[in-house]
C-alpha cells in the first residue's frame, strides 16, 4: 500500500493529524473497541479533543463509531489498522 496511490494520499493525510489521532488508534488496536470516556483515559487525550479526533478519523474511514445505550463505541476499521501499518512502515 505504501507506493500505491492510496498509501500516499494515506501518508499525506497522517501529516495533517493532530497528533492525538496516532495515539487514539493505538489505543484501539491494543485494547479494541471501547467508549470515548475509556478512550479518552486509554490514549490519554482530552475529551474535547478526542470529539474532534474521532470526526476526522471517522470520515477517513479509520474508524467506526456505534450507540450502544447512551455510550458511543469506537472500534478501528480495517482501514485504520492498514493505516497504522503505513505509518510503521514509514517510520521503518
Amino acid at each position: 500500500m505504501v507506493g500505491t496511490p492510496l498509501g500516499e494520499y494515506f501518508i499525506k493525510v497522517s501529516d495533517r493529524l493532530p497528533e492525538e489521532a496516532e495515539r487514539v488508534l493505538r489505543a484501539l488496536v491494543d485494547q479494541g473497541s471501547m467508549n470515548k470516556e475509556e478512550l479518552s483515559l486509554t490514549a490519554k487525550v482530552k475529551r474535547a479533543v478526542l470529539d474532534h479526533v474521532i470526526m476526522q478519523l471517522y470520515a477517513l474511514g479509520l474508524v467506526e463509531v456505534s450507540t450502544e445505550g447512551k455510550s458511543k463505541i469506537c472500534s478501528l476499521t480495517r482501514l485504520g489498522d492498514e493505516f497504522l501499518n503505513l505509518l510503521d512502515a514509514k517510520a521503518s
